[in-house]
């Protein structure tokens, strides 16, 4: 393990070779940073302030998510149909919410385009259920009077469909997607979903946020000793992953549902370099089955790692939604350029 000082910000960047005794040159590395911020400096970022603001909502909302699915407002008769017959619960519209009031007290003229109004709530009497939870998990910065439900309200509008009118430049403005999977959502701990947030400046996506409360972390593969802290640091559920244009993609443990003593580690994330389609693993929106792609007609998929054989590719059906899968595209595309 080679140490390397970084700054007084950053206090440690571990380089792991995980496969030490492979002769091929292209070795895989881990790139881990333990830090209270961010895992780049701020000069290297452009927009720092912005992505940290995003990692601090992402973050919270996370939270707000397990708190509805751990209480009675995810139940029978708190889950709504819209009129394209997709679900929509009291957490989808208290992500929305909580995301739009946090951005609009540090960022009050980039406006936000979400998926939800507040109409549906009002004829069904969840403007309760939606304002608890978001009192909840929201700072302390809004002065002295609590939230009220025209708060709340509002604040799901501002990302409504109607809020926001763009013109033929391109503009500057948030990206919101409460529940990318709300059908994982409401399936619970043992199926995914993303909230996700992005930053598009004059046309362009220049960061992204994504946080998994159900993600269960890899753990790097290796034996030797000196990776035994890193291990019980990593260990657990729920992870949150940050990108910025030309500083990499990074991913750690989501801060909101961690034991507060536990020391948190930036990873930075990687493509595997695999040449041959058979050699890859597949992961596919929940909606979707195998059959339904093109190279169904090719290779056979299994769900089995360990018993995949010479035509077949491994299927990771573990994606609920779509914006998860393609956002993580877009992201590992903008952070390398």
């Amino acid at each position: 393990m080679v140490l390397l000082q970084y700054t007084r910000h950053f206090s440690t960047l571990r380089f792991f070779c995980l496969h030490p005794s492979s002769p091929t040159p292209l070795r895989r590395r881990s790139f881990t940073v333990r830090s209270t911020s961010l895992p780049f400096p701020k000069h290297k970022a452009t927009y720092h302030r912005e992505l940290e603001a995003a990692v601090d909502v992402v973050d919270r909302a996370c939270r707000l998510c397990i708190d509805v699915k751990k209480s009675p407002f995810s139940g029978e008769g708190r889950v709504l149909d819209k009129n394209d017959q997709t679900p929509v619960t009291v957490a989808d519209f208290g992500v929305q919410a909580l995301v739009s009031l946090e951005l609009s007290k540090l960022f009050p003229s980039i406006p936000l385009v979400a998926e939800e109004d507040s109409a549906i709530l009002l004829s069904n009497n969840l403007v309760d259920s939606v304002a608890s939870a978001v009192a909840d998990n929201a700072t302390s910065g809004f002065g002295d009077e609590p939230l009220t439900h025209s708060d709340v309200l509002e604040a799901i509008d501002r990302g409504g469909k109607d809020a926001v009118v763009f013109c033929t430049k391109p503009a500057t403005y948030w990206v919101l997607d409460p529940i990318d999977g709300t059908r994982g959502f409401l399936r619970g701990s043992e199926a995914l979903y993303v909230v996700g947030l992005a930053l598009v400046v004059e046309g362009e996506i220049v960061l992204g946020v994504m946080g998994c409360p159900n993600w269960l972390e890899d753990k790097p593969c290796t034996s030797t000793t000196s990776m035994q802290e890193y291990e019980g640091n990593q260990a657990g559920s729920g992870i949150i992953m940050v990108s910025h244009v030309g500083c990499g993609t990074w991913t750690k443990k989501l801060s909101s549902i961690q034991d507060t003593k536990t020391l948190d580690y930036w990873t930075r994330c990687s493509v595997d370099r695999c040449c041959l389609v058979h050699k890859a693993s597949f992961c596919i929106p929940d909606s979707q089955t195998w059959e339904s792609l093109p190279l169904s007609a090719l290779f056979n998929a299994k769900n089995d790692a360990d018993n995949i054989g010479d035509e077949e590719i491994l299927l990771v059906p573990t994606c609920c939604g779509r914006f998860g899968v393609t956002h993580i595209n877009r992201i590992n595309q903008f952070a390398s350029t």
